[in-house]
């Protein structure tokens, strides 16, 4: 084989980005590596879907749980739909694919069990218990930076948990300017986001493929979680306000199609993302009409009050085990007997826990709660 005809092969895109795309000579790793015939951010999309984060996102809630219809979206679907969104975003573009595709497919690997209900939960035990915030953005990072590999990590790109980091799809803007940064800038911002509670609202990609992550996280979400209420009876698509429909349409296809066009129209050979004024408060509005017809009404009291019965006793008895060095215990079994001496040695009793739980699926949970009633 002629290695270095591969190669060239391998790198060839980056004579076809645009000005602004991140080139792979531009890749920086937080540990030195030989690389192989793949190309740096090529090589995190495998780093990340061989993971064994990436593989429990099959069984995490994207909005609804419990939910017996095999239709509706888990976080498995919502990242690759991001990953298609960002990936036909960054082709119109110019820009880094690779990059694209392996912060996509990573943003929400630090979702917990049970969605946004069960992060707000995790961050309340996190805070009670002198850990600093919890939010999945970080804990993704986390993930792939710390806890893969059994307490190694995977030695990602800073460019992609950067942009891993800073994808928050919950923070529509009109505008997306990258600000660029160091490896010492971006662990700074990360470990920042724990201390300070404004710290994740502020945080902006270092590069244009980050913003283009950012943005169709809300993309893909917006429209995908509209027909996912309708399927279960909870909203029709006459609900949605006439002026929003008048401007995005009404299916995810139509909803999708109409931004993704208007953000090509207003950013194409720009240095940075931007939406019409037109079409980004009809995104604004829309996000509003979910809040109020979809997100806020997806669990009743009943359930939010299980969950919180399930991650709290979860926690407790996981915690006293840990103190207790009982390893007999799931926590043990299933986690910290895996994990590197480093993590072992330099992680608190009540961090191990949160990463214990943090990477859980929702049926696992359960499953744990059943068995920590019984120690209680």
């Amino acid at each position: 084989m002629d290695i270095d005809k591969v190669k060239k092969n391998m790198q060839n895109k980056n004579n076809y980005l645009s000005f602004y795309a991140t080139k792979d000579d531009d890749a920086i790793r937080f540990s030195l590596q030989e690389e192989d015939i793949r190309t740096p951010f090529f090589r995190d999309i495998d780093r990340i879907i061989y993971s064994l984060s990436y593989n429990r996102y099959m069984d995490k809630t994207q909005v609804f749980t419990f939910n017996d219809n095999d239709h509706v979206s888990k976080r498995m679907t919502h990242v690759q739909m991001v990953s298609k969104v960002a990936r036909t975003i960054g082709r119109a573009l110019g820009l880094n694919e690779d990059l694209i595709e392996a912060a996509a497919l990573g943003h929400d690997i630090g979702h917990v069990p049970f969605g946004h209900v069960g992060e707000k939960i995790l961050n309340e035990i996190s805070l009670k218990v002198g850990e600093g915030y919890f939010n999945h953005n970080v804990e993704s990072v986390r993930q792939l930076m710390v806890l893969e590999n059994y307490g190694v990590g995977c030695n990602l790109t800073v460019q992609v948990l950067d942009a891993i980091l800073c994808h928050n799809g919950e923070l529509e803007l009109k505008e997306y300017h990258p600000s660029r940064k160091t490896k010492e800038q971006f662990l700074m911002e990360y470990n920042n986001t724990y201390v300070d509670p404004s710290a994740v609202k502020k945080l902006v990609p270092m590069t244009l493929e980050g913003c283009v992550v950012r943005v169709s996280d809300i993309i893909a979400y917006i429209g995908r979680d509209i027909e996912d209420a309708i399927r279960i009876g909870m909203i029709k698509k006459e609900d949605i306000p006439l002026e929003i429909r008048n401007v995005l349409g009404c299916t995810n296809g139509q909803i999708i199609d109409t931004i993704i066009k208007d953000l090509l129209t207003n950013s194409l050979d720009k240095e940075y993302l931007k939406m019409s004024s037109e079409v980004f408060n009809a995104v604004k509005e829309l996000k509003k009409f979910n809040y109020e017809h979809i997100y806020s009404k997806a669990n009743s009291i009943e359930m939010l009050e299980f969950y919180n019965e399930v991650f709290n006793t979860v926690f407790d008895v996981s915690l006293k085990d840990v103190e207790e060095n009982n390893i007999d215990s799931n926590i043990f079994m299933v986690f910290l007997n895996k994990m590197s001496e480093e993590y072992i040695s330099n992680t608190s009793n009540a961090r191990k826990v949160i990463d214990y739980i943090a990477g859980m699926t929702d049926d696992y949970i359960v499953k744990e709660y059943k068995v920590c009633l019984n120690k209680k």
